[in-house]
């Protein structure tokens, strides 16, 4: 496995989990703003490395396995912390969409890739939204200070909700493609019962077609095949 520069990009996306974790919940001075801008650094390693496999002809199997695991464990990881530091209801309704989304769609793009089918999913432009939303959003309320008189917790706050709402558009392409899917399968089986039909169906025919008679052989009486008869039956 050759690494290079978009490989790279997202290992250090990676690496910044941690570090955004231990500067959160750090006693220092402003740790969560500092917390909040390495994970902005992350999150725009997120739209460059994309950008650079394409550009220097760098992508890859690994490559793309490994950007969006990046990028779910940052979102994750960070949305467990603000949960479990600002806690409301509606922000863990907004965290349990966004994390149980990713997982979903995780979900599915692993069952479409086993029946050939993942290419036939792409990145959408409402993804695409959606992310940027999302980075921007979660940023925001990592920082939770204000500035300049702007509440900056209640702007992420607010950019988090349409991201969680955009979400939804993506992912119903999703389950439109895996229900096509679906119904392909479930013809596939149906066909197969009623061939299994027809053909016992068939074969009870067959039986019907040859006779069944009563005969006294060996002074027993016994219900035999038409083409079973010998003499003295």
């Amino acid at each position: 496995m050759k690494i290079n520069l978009a490989i790279l990009l997202t290992l250090f996306r990676i690496a910044a989990i941690p570090a955004v974790v231990i500067c959160f919940y750090s006693p220092i001075p402003n740790a969560r703003p500092i917390a909040a801008i390495l994970f902005g650094i992350a999150a725009v390693t997120d739209f460059i490395d994309g950008w650079v496999a394409r550009r220097f002809d760098q992508t890859s199997r690994f490559g793309e396995f490994l950007d969006p695991v990046a990028d779910k464990l940052m979102v994750a990881i960070v949305l467990v912390m603000l949960v479990q530091a600002d806690s409301g209801w509606f922000e863990d309704i907004i965290a349990m969409i966004i994390i149980g989304r990713e997982i979903t769609i995780s979900a599915l793009r692993e069952w479409m890739a086993t029946i050939g089918e993942r290419a036939h999913i792409k990145v959408s432009m409402a993804g695409k939204i959606k992310t940027t939303l999302q980075m921007f959003g979660i940023a925001f309320m990592v920082y939770q200070n204000d500035i300049l008189g702007i509440p900056i917790y209640k702007v992420g706050f607010v950019l988090l909700v349409a991201a969680a709402v955009i979400s939804v558009y993506p992912l119903k392409e999703y389950l439109d493609a895996s229900a096509i899917m679906a119904i392909v399968v479930l013809n596939t089986i149906l066909g197969f019962v009623q061939d299994y039909r027809a053909e016992r169906a068939m074969a009870a025919l067959k039986q019907l077609a040859v006779p069944q008679v009563r005969v006294r052989r060996d002074g027993v009486v016994v219900e035999v095949s038409a083409k079973e008869l010998v003499p003295g039956d």
